[in-house]
């Protein structure tokens, strides 16, 4: 992570998290108490995903892949193994912590981030190779 484009490429993909989570909680607060919270947790979260797809896909993590089927289903991967971490967490600060939704839903984003940061950069989102 030396070089300048790997280190832009880490700034940019903590931009659009921070994006997709202003996503996931606005979406969550016009949806809560509407439904379970599960439910409504992941509604918010799959919104939030799709923005985290595009703003990954078109700038924070270019790729030089031209497999975009075979790309798109290991993003789906990650996405999947992603929402686990994220709801696993979320009910263990619902149900053992006793969280509110919104402090629940917070503290649910860190586990998966690193995870999928290394599977989104380092296979869904390869960057293309410098050129010598």
């Amino acid at each position: 992570m030396s070089s300048p484009e790997s280190r832009r490429r880490v700034v940019r993909f903590l931009v659009v998290g921070g994006g997709s989570a202003g996503v996931q909680f606005a979406a969550l607060a016009l949806i809560k108490g509407r439904m379970n919270d599960l439910l409504a947790f992941s509604i918010s979260w799959a919104l939030s995903t799709t923005t985290h797809y595009l703003a990954n896909r078109f700038w924070a993590l270019p790729s030089g892949r031209h497999d975009a089927g075979k790309q798109f289903g290991e993003y789906l991967f990650t996405i999947g193994l992603s929402w686990a971490i994220n709801a696993a967490a979320f009910q263990l600060c619902r149900t053992t912590l006793g969280f509110g939704m919104m402090w629940s839903t917070f503290w649910a984003i860190p586990p998966s981030t690193v995870v999928v940061f290394f599977l989104l950069n380092y296979r869904v989102f390869r960057a293309r190779p410098e050129k010598s």
